[in-house]
């Protein structure tokens, strides 16, 4: 499969929220993922599934959702890596907030109902992040020095980002750096003075014990 193509079933209906679920060659982990955004409370979403050239079957498995609801969306190309997965999700969103769902984490059933009635609350936050579930090992390498371990409480976590789709675009997405791109990108927030809102409610679910999880390979590189 070399060209980009994608099936979609999506209504005519601006939805509140774009989430976006990047995957590569993790079929047996996505569905995990895919189920607990099919089971929140909050319906008022598109799922746009970005396929980085995967070559076991999550076509077959994203094919599944597509036909079964009608608003998830499948996008293949070939492999680009995390953050123009990202960024190609970001230009098929039609939402009103952009968010992410790693393919090997998860959604409590709430997650995006809080979210949703706080930006309700607060309509002039640009961008919110936090409230995370660490599964595993809670230290993950710095960016500025990657021999050197930190604790995830003082990272931002892309999967809790939500952002304005309109902010989204105006950032230009993520920049093409292969670790620190949710860093990256929320800096740039911070220096264009958007409006940054923090929650912490722990409903999105971080497992950190994927072996082929990028911070584990970096980790695994130091100890050789």
């Amino acid at each position: 499969m070399k060209n980009k193509f994608m099936i979609a079933t999506q209504a005519n209906k601006i939805p509140f929220f774009s989430v976006i679920v990047c995957t590569y060659n993790r079929e047996l982990l996505l569905k995990r993922a895919l189920d607990s955004l099919g089971k929140q409370s909050e319906s008022d979403w598109e799922c746009i599934i970005v396929d980085d050239g995967s070559s076991d079957n999550t076509f077959e498995l994203c094919k599944y959702y597509v036909e079964q609801y009608p608003n998830f969306k499948y996008i293949f190309h070939q492999n680009r890596g995390q953050s123009l997965s990202r960024n190609t999700g970001i230009l098929a969103s039609s939402g009103i907030y952009i968010t992410f769902l790693d393919s090997d984490d998860e959604y409590e059933e709430d997650h995006l109902l809080i979210r949703k009635d706080c930006l309700i609350q607060n309509p002039d936050v640009d961008f919110v992040h936090g409230g995370v579930k660490i599964i595993g090992n809670e230290f993950v390498p710095d960016i500025n020095n990657p021999n050197k371990l930190i604790h995830l409480k003082d990272c931002v976590i892309g999967g809790t980002f939500f952002i304005k789709n309109s902010v989204a675009i105006e950032l230009n997405g993520f920049e093409n750096i292969k670790y620190g791109d949710d860093a990256n990108f929320y800096e740039k927030v911070k220096d264009n003075d958007y409006q940054i809102g923090v929650i912490d409610y722990p409903t999105y679910i971080y497992y950190r014990d994927t072996p082929d999880s990028l911070c584990n390979q970096i980790i695994e590189l130091q100890k050789q």
